[in-house]
């Protein structure tokens, strides 16, 4: 590792200096380490999506001809997505500390990377290590990706969100990567006396013109340097790679199938036992007290209990005694923030907020629709979990965080201790959904530890994590297409929703503070500014639709309910309507869906995704009545994704009973997925990722929903949330990728989801004849659950999962 008195890189070059461009430095130190810094970026002056719309043919002139047809289509009003999106800001977010990452080479010839993101099922770490292990000619084994401890100085470069961290991080570990690999074959050529270009790299050896060779660890020492230098380097060309676009196992895969991936609660901390925190009947309800506070300690392995600012945590000696102590518990609530409240109520005030549209131009006809969506759960398989250690001097807190920077500021200032006492370990997580943009179960871990001034191992019951986890937000969109002599002439959509939490900020308490009226001493801009830009950055259009105007408005305080964004912000209900609106418009207009889409999409590279897929699902062939196909179209993530799926809505499909008791509903019977998102690290990953997403915009589409009832959803485990199960699955899910001319990789963890509940959406619309304008689109049959009490004691969990089977 570098010397910690070693100068820091000087991090930014001057302005002007091109966007693209990373100097590479060699650290002092006694092995070889690595570091990059990058120039000062002008966001406008050189924008990758501008030169993709003049390389596509796009134009802000009306009258142009669209990518794919032969009449007229209007070109759509240049939108600042267009040219500078979410994917950009987090990019660009990152570069002024991206210095402070480092490359170690060691003396044992392991390549070592400190990945300061959030590895929670999604492969970064497999990928990472593939870009690095390319670059620098490394067995992928030889290369050991670690998560990074939070650590302020990053600011907002250890936020891990909008699918950007390959994005960001792609030209940082390649300049990394190459600079070590031409460090070593100096050192190796100077040992042997022969020219640098004579030498080779392989398989993490360098090797001489007459046989000679030495690994890597051999030439670690010699590599290094004694001062902090600049150094060159040389990136390969694609046609060189050997690792990257290669099928690879994820680094981590033995571990997880054989239970040694270590999560959250298998990190071994002395004397860390079981907590658990039973929470209110209401959401963000507070305790008022416990009323048998004697009896819970005097049961067996219970070793404290006491009241924390959501609820009531208690620790003992296994969770099950801790479930058993929080069922036993009688305790009495304050209020809570929305406790009358249910889903039509929330509906009707967001249609109450509605912002206003323009009134159509004269002798233009007009379609206008209102879509409702409601709440989903953000919940993973992994519940909320933590470890906190809490001393008089200082903490230590393990958890999977995507926001670890204000986790360690926050549960610092809850502590009245400095940031620099509390230190923050980031553990793999078992999904997160966004769920882990937000530290819920560090923060409770850290105030149970302080309070009984022992460490815990706080995990959050199912039906606590299913109620009081972060949930996507209920929303309604209202959207309008105006449309003359062929041709689309303008578009409006007016989105109200439920305000998303961004009190996290992009990773550090300056930003967070932003949105929140919690911390009067920051410049307040407020969250629907914050979400207004976030929305703009992430709305696109990918067609040509003449005027465009796309607002969102954000009601109810972003801490009345509690939400994230949950894979995906606004994406998947926006893209639902747009891809909605399009068939419809199509109908009028008297063009097959797929016919329209291809006259009015806004460049080739998208046109070539839909074609490909058109094609390999077999769009428009022969359907029986009330199965239909759907299609639909997404760029975002600096990636274009196009989903096909087919339905089955016919009645003994929809009303077939199930075991223990309710209604199957539709049944999405095959899905083809693909996408161009530039450069692919590993094709197993990205498929994956896609199929992922499939499920998600499956159950979003079709059957996942919360329902609220006097402020509580009432879905309390997964056998009440009606996610993807085995009875509406695909029979076959296609997922493949589209060459690309892209050069740097787009994003892949969120980026199957909005366009597969679009097309999942589009798809039922079709097979029944009329358009859906509320999801999921089982909402109000009656439920097929029943119903677990508001407060413990909640039911046994279930010993017999075959009961349970959907």
């Amino acid at each position: 590792m570098p010397d910690p008195t070693t100068p820091a890189i000087p991090p930014e070059e001057a302005p002007g200096t091109s966007r693209r461009r990373f100097v590479a430095y060699v650290l002092a130190a006694p092995a070889l380490a690595i570091a990059v810094r990058s120039g000062l970026i002008n966001p406008f002056g050189e924008p990758a999506a501008a030169a993709e719309i003049a390389r596509d043919g796009a134009s802000s002139q009306s009258g142009v001809l669209a990518a794919g047809g032969s009449g007229p289509a209007i070109a759509t009003t240049p939108q600042v997505f267009d040219y500078y999106d979410l994917s950009d800001l987090l990019t660009d977010s990152c570069r002024p500390t991206n210095n402070l990452l480092t490359l170690d080479v060691g003396h044992d010839g392991i390549v070592r990377f400190l990945l300061p993101r959030a590895e929670v099922g999604q492969g970064i770490t497999t990928s990472v290590a593939m870009i690095i292990a390319e670059e620098l000619d490394v067995p992928l084994h030889r290369v050991q990706v670690t998560l990074r401890d939070a650590d302020p100085a990053l600011l907002y470069n250890q936020l891990t969100g909008g699918s950007n961290t390959i994005h960001s991080l792609w030209e940082p570990l390649r300049a990394m990567a190459a600079s070590a690999r031409g460090r070593l074959s100096g050192a190796a050529a100077q040992q042997w006396g022969v020219s640098p270009s004579s030498v080779t790299t392989k398989d993490g050896a360098v090797y001489g013109p007459v046989g000679q060779v030495l690994d890597y660890g051999q030439l670690s020492a010699a590599a290094a340097s004694s001062t902090t230098r600049e150094v060159s380097y040389t990136l390969k060309e694609a046609s060189q790679y050997k690792v990257i676009g290669t099928r690879v196992t994820r680094v981590d895969a033995v571990d997880a199938v054989t239970g040694k991936k270590q999560f959250a609660m298998d990190v071994k901390v002395p004397n860390a036992k079981p907590c658990m925190v039973a929470h209110g009947p209401h959401i963000r309800a507070t305790p008022k007290s416990l009323n048998n506070q004697a009896e819970i300690l005097k049961m067996p392995g219970v070793t404290h209990v006491g009241l924390i600012a959501t609820g009531v945590a208690v620790r003992a000696a296994t969770f099950g005694q801790c479930i058993d102590a929080v069922r036993a518990m009688q305790v009495s609530w304050n209020p809570g923030t929305v406790d009358t409240i249910n889903n039509t109520e929330v509906a009707r005030v967001l249609r109450s907020v509605e912002l206003p549209m323009p009134s159509p131009a004269p002798g233009v006809e007009t379609f206008e629709a209102t879509f409702r969506f409601n709440f989903r759960s953000g919940s993973p398989l992994e519940t909320n979990a933590a470890v906190a250690d809490v001393r008089k001097d200082s903490a230590e807190i393990w958890s999977s965080l995507k926001n670890p920077i204000i986790a360690k500021q926050r549960i610092a200032e809850f502590l009245g201790m400095s940031a620099d006492a509390v230190t923050v370990h980031c553990t793999t997580g078992g999904g997160s959904f966004g769920r882990h943009l937000f530290h819920d179960a560090a923060q409770e871990a850290a105030a149970a530890s302080k309070l009984f001034g022992v460490p815990v191992r706080l995990m959050w019951h199912r039906t606590e994590d299913s109620r009081h986890g972060r949930v996507h937000p209920a929303s309604v969109s209202r959207a309008r297409a105006g449309f003359a002599e062929g041709s689309v002439v303008s578009w409006d959509m007016r989105h109200t929703s439920v305000a998303t939490d961004y009190t996290h900020g992009l990773g550090e308490m300056y930003s967070g503070a932003l949105t929140s009226q919690h911390y009067p001493g920051f410049p307040l801009s407020g969250n629907l500014t914050v979400a207004q830009g976030i929305y703009t950055l992430s709305a696109g259009m990918p067609y040509n639709v003449g005027q465009l105007t796309n607002f969102l408005n954000e009601h109810y305080d972003y801490d009345t309910f509690n939400t994230s964004s949950v894979r995906n912000v606004y994406s998947p209900d926006t893209a639902t309507v747009r891809e909605l609106m399009i068939d419809e418009v199509a109908k009028r207009m008297g063009l097959d869906p797929l016919e329209f889409r291809r006259k009015f999409l806004k460049s080739p590279r998208m046109l070539k995704v839909l074609n490909a897929v058109a094609e390999r699902g077999k769009w428009g062939k022969k359907m029986a009545p009330g199965t239909a196909q759907g299609i639909a179209i997404h760029n975002e993530y600096k990636a274009v994704v196009v989903c096909l799926m087919e339905i089955d809505a016919r009645p003994h499909t929809v009303n077939r009973k199930l075991k223990g008791g309710g209604y199957t509903g539709p049944r999405v019977t095959r899905v083809t997925i693909a996408a161009d998102s530039g450069p692919i690290i590993n094709p197993s990953g990205f498929e994956a990722m896609l199929m992922g997403g499939a499920m998600d915009g499956i159950a979003q589409a079709l059957t996942a929903g919360l329902h609220y009832d006097q402020g509580l959803p009432l879905e309390g485990s997964w056998d009440d949330y009606h996610y993807t199960r085995q009875w509406n699955a695909p029979f076959v899910v296609d997922a493949f990728t589209v060459p690309s001319e892209e050069t740097v990789p787009g994003g892949a963890g969120e980026l199957g989801c909005g366009v597969s509940q679009a097309a999942a959406a589009c798809a039922y619309s079709r097979a029944v004849g009329r358009m859906a304008t509320e999801f999921p689109i089982n909402f109000h049959k009656p439920l097929d659950f029943k119903v677990k009490t508001r407060t413990p004691p909640y039911p046994p969990s279930p010993n017999n999962g075959l009961k349970y089977v959907r």
